[in-house]
């Protein structure tokens, strides 16, 4: 009886509180074979790999002493949450790291799926799969040594769940990467009218600006749930080349780097080598914290 029940509450649960909006997934649904066209609508998503993956791969190198030529993230397992199509995922796994890329939409998983299987390596490094954070949390407790959500947290229902769950399946010092954008009236007016509005370069109707995290805010949900927040650097796109860069000012959009803490609550060796890279020039611009 006790299985049944167990999976009654996890279906209850997974009903009735899911960090999953039903009306974000409409609107992915439609762009779901899209989004390997580099000049479509995903065409941003495309040109931020320019910036993110770096910053990403080179954040974990200033942590980690062990990493090869050519595969500098070789076995280093990754979660990409919302990972859509597998643009984030497809570059993280040429890098050598083991990506396990979830969305909660099918037909994202379907389009991510087809486009790895035209490359081999590709294909035994990343696999997919259709389900949201929370649903694979009993099954993958603390399994990842990094979790990227990029453009991700802007869609949520639930933020805090979304954190508290992210803090779940990371292993103690683990690294988290957020992407996403600030609540403010420039962003608003950048990303909502003049990106979606006026030059079309995100489908009308992706953002909602109530939906925005201010980077204030989503430092104190993650310090809350046991991570250390390293750096928020400040991203720039610019409409008319298409390409990002990075700023000081996270007035609109930025990328966040936080690192669970150790076993005990701890600080990790990890915290003292970062911090002390911190010290050094960075690969990256932008504030460290």
């Amino acid at each position: 009886q006790l299985p049944l029940f167990r999976l009654t509450m996890k279906r209850l649960f997974s009903t009735s509180h899911s960090s999953v909006d039903s009306e974000e997934i409409k609107k992915f649904q439609v762009l779901a074979h899209k989004w390997w066209d580099e000049e479509g609508e995903y065409s941003a998503l495309h040109s931020m790999n320019d910036i993110r993956v770096p910053f990403i791969r080179d954040t974990l190198l200033n942590m980690s002493s062990n990493y090869y030529l050519g595969s500098p993230l070789s076995g280093v397992k990754i979660l990409d949450v919302g990972c859509g199509g597998g643009l984030l995922s497809e570059p993280l796994g040429r890098l050598g790291a083991l990506v396990t890329g979830i969305d909660p939409l099918e037909d994202n998983i379907r389009t991510a799926d087809q486009h790895k299987s035209f490359d081999p390596v590709l294909a035994k490094r990343i696999q997919y799969k259709s389900s949201s954070l929370e649903e694979i949390v009993e099954e993958c407790m603390e399994t990842f040594d990094v979790i990227v959500a990029s453009e991700v947290v802007e869609h949520v229902a639930d933020l805090e769940m979304f954190i508290k769950c992210c803090s779940q399946v990371l292993k103690p010092e683990g690294s988290l990467f957020i992407t996403t954008i600030n609540k403010t009236q420039l962003s608003y007016i950048l990303g909502i009218v003049v990106a979606e509005k006026i030059i079309g370069v995100v489908p009308e109707g992706t953002h909602e600006w109530e939906k925005f995290v201010p980077p204030e805010e989503l430092e104190c949900l993650l310090e809350s749930n046991g991570f250390s927040v390293k750096a928020v650097n400040g991203m720039l796109y610019n409409p008319l080349s298409g390409s990002w860069s990075w700023m000081e000012s996270t007035s609109v959009n930025y990328a966040l780097h936080a690192v669970k803490s150790g076993a005990q609550g701890q600080p990790s060796p990890t915290d003292a080598l970062s911090e002390l890279e911190n010290d050094q020039p960075s690969a990256t611009a932008g504030t460290a914290v």
